[in-house]
């Protein structure tokens, strides 16, 4: 099983986000500080700014939301009409989809900024 922990500025909204549009499921949650949600293989840490993993380094640089690091979403559905689907909830995307060698994929992001690719693979 995967684990990602992301950095995040809301737990609650960054939790019902990913509840409400991408089929996960609240394991546990510790408050305002950070819930930990499950969606098949892969179990993601939603940590806020009271968690003990946004907590400065020593170096002074401070954990944040954002960045390009992503988990990616593999999707039985047609990319499309759930890009479509999701933009209707005010989901935010970062580019166009785009098609590959092996699929299609776009990155969304949670309410917080965190890249989320989401991705169809090529029908054999």
């Amino acid at each position: 099983m995967a684990m990602v922990r992301y950095i995040v500025e809301d737990v609650e909204a960054a939790a019902a986000f990913y509840l409400k549009h991408f089929g996960f499921t609240l394991k546990q949650q510790f408050g305002p500080a950070m819930a930990i949600l499950t969606r098949d293989d892969l179990t993601l840490w939603l940590a806020g700014p009271m968690a003990s993993a946004s907590r400065p380094m020593p170096d002074g640089r401070k954990p944040e939301p954002g960045g390009w690091n992503r988990f990616v979403l593999e999707i039985q559905e047609e990319l499309p009409t759930l890009v479509s689907t999701l933009r209707e909830h005010g989901v935010h995307f970062r580019n166009d989809i785009i098609e590959g060698p092996g699929g299609r994929q776009i990155l969304c992001e949670d309410p917080s900024g965190n890249a989320i690719e989401l991705f169809e693979p090529k029908s054999s």
